[in-house]
């Protein structure tokens, strides 16, 4: 099998498996009127906040922004609120039904397409960041992986920084995710400074926990080894 045709066989099987997953996922599985959601998606929130603050890209109003992934548009709605542009900001993503309803969803000026990201269209330094959350867990391809790390590098302006959110662990009730290692992420990106933080308690744990006791979520998920996803910043000198 060619390199193209081994490609094109990996983004059908990402397609076939979320399509599996509209019929045996429960539809307020990931919404946060959900408790353990939300707690979850405030230490997100927070998190993130700190480290744009910290490394100089505050000032989102200036920023150029794609979000490989982008699904619905979530996270391009929510950099709007922390002061982006919708004009500077960029999505795409493998499922179409997803873009359609984000560019419903999402603020006139935005730019969301369908496609593959190991093969974008975009000039060489155009960003100044590059959003990636658990987009990384559901390729298991790894010749697809890397093609979408190098060309998330060759797009990403130098100074700016890909903003990383997804598992280390693998599930084991999930065949068609597979955890991203610090070791690998290293390996994807050797050219870029990384900085990686364990973060977001284990689901099956936050589940069990947060509808009944949210401030023992909160303190459980300060323990670091309970914790399964990083939260990175990948730095392009």
């Amino acid at each position: 099998m060619t390199s193209e045709n081994a490609g094109q066989s990996e983004v059908s099987r990402i397609r076939a498996a979320y399509a599996r997953r509209e019929h045996s996922v429960p539809k307020d599985r990931y919404s946060l009127f959900r408790e353990e959601n939300l707690l979850s998606h405030l230490e997100l929130q927070r998190e993130i906040v700190r480290l744009l603050r910290r490394s100089q890209h505050s000032h989102l109003e200036r920023e150029q922004v794609l979000d490989v992934g982008c699904g619905r548009g979530f996270w391009l709605r929510q950099f709007v609120q922390w002061g982006a542009k919708p004009n500077n900001l960029y999505g795409i993503d493998l499922l179409e039904e997803r873009v359609r309803e984000g560019k419903q969803l999402c603020q006139e000026g935005t730019t969301l397409q369908c496609g593959d990201a190991s093969k974008l269209e975009f000039e060489d330094n155009s960003f100044d960041l590059i959003l990636q959350f658990t987009v990384f867990t559901s390729i298991l391809d790894q010749q697809m992986k890397m093609k979408l790390a190098t060309e998330m590098a060759r797009v990403l302006k130098a100074g700016g920084a890909v903003l990383w959110y997804d598992y280390f662990v693998s599930n084991p009730y999930n065949p068609d995710v597979c955890g991203v290692t610090r070791k690998e992420i290293l390996q994807l990106f050797p050219k870029l400074l990384i900085s990686l933080k364990r973060i977001t308690l284990a689901p099956p744990l936050g589940r069990a926990v947060a509808p009944f006791f949210p401030p023992l979520y909160r303190a459980m998920s300060t323990i670091k080894p309970l914790c399964t996803h990083y939260l990175g910043f990948f730095e392009k000198p």
